[in-house]
């Protein structure tokens, strides 16, 4: 495995000085959340921008993963909107527009997958589980379709108060629609804070499937992601599991609200997990 910071957690710097300091302090992977700046992939410049992060990340020999998880980037009004779940005329067309720009930049840059979650449907939206899991599935087919032609895998993310929220919701949307190229993106995090343990045995269940790994400390119940030693997550075990299942892929420290002390905040998360990742880091 290879240890990663995800660079939403760098909000105060330009992307490309992060991904500098990221590759200083140690870390081998970049999870790149696509945003406002170089790495919107709206702008005019995107791909000379585009062409820059490459050489960037074969300057620091890097790995990396497209996320997609950038909050007010299609819509300034409503966080993470619009989402899959929306019907076309209210903007389930842009998100996938979105998407398969993400799918074809993690194609330029040889990243490992790109990461998505479902989102919430719209305020005021009555549609029920049944018909959101068809939205999903619609929205989800194209993507699908496009990261085989290009060879690049999607990570799903269960996310704590989206549609797709744990496990077993995402075992449910497997049953809708299903691909050699719908991954997993695993929030570990996210298992501890939804009951989902021992963390272990999930890891164990879906190696298999498991293309993009989130880090952070946690406590039961809470979504709020935090430093390490602040949550209650042992992580001997956990990244002991990984190991076990061979896991090759990054695992990406997520602190997107640690951003005003991101130095700090990615050297100290370094310090606490390198000695854990070293005996099964590879690259």
């Amino acid at each position: 495995m290879r240890l990663g910071y995800n660079t939403n957690g760098w909000a105060h710097h330009d992307p490309f000085d992060a991904i500098d300091l990221i590759a200083e302090l140690g870390y081998r992977s970049v999870a790149i959340t696509l945003d406002y700046g170089p790495l919107n992939p709206f702008a005019a410049d995107w791909p000379s921008n585009l062409q820059r992060l490459r050489r960037k990340l074969k300057e620091r020999q890097l790995r990396s993963v497209i996320e997609t998880g950038a909050r007010y980037l299609l819509d300034p009004r409503r966080k993470h909107q619009p989402t899959l779940l929306a019907v076309d005329d209210g903007g389930q067309t842009q998100r996938i527009d979105f998407l398969l720009r993400s799918l074809r930049a993690a194609a330029e840059l040889e990243s490992d997958c790109v990461s998505l979650w479902s989102g919430t449907p719209a305020d005021k939206d009555q549609a029920d589980d049944e018909q959101l899991l068809e939205r999903l599935a619609s929205g989800l087919q194209p993507l699908l379709r496009e990261a085989e032609s290009l060879g690049t895998p999607i990570g799903f993310e269960p996310e704590p108060g989206m549609f797709i929220d744990s496990m077993s919701r995402f075992q449910r949307l497997l049953q809708w629609i299903d691909s050699p190229q719908l991954k997993l993106t695993l929030d570990l995090g996210h298992l501890y804070c939804q009951g989902e343990v021992p963390i272990a045995d999930y890891i164990s269940r879906w190696s298999s499937r498991i293309v993009n790994v989130h880090i952070e400390d946690m406590r039961a119940g809470v979504h709020e992601h935090l430093m390490f030693g602040e949550g209650e997550m042992e992580f001997p075990p956990i990244i002991a599991a990984l190991g076990e299942a061979n896991y090759h892929g990054g695992v990406h420290v997520e602190l997107s609200r640690h951003s005003h002390l991101a130095p700090t905040a990615a050297a100290q998360s370094f310090a606490f997990l390198h000695p854990l990742v070293k005996p099964y880091a590879i690259g």
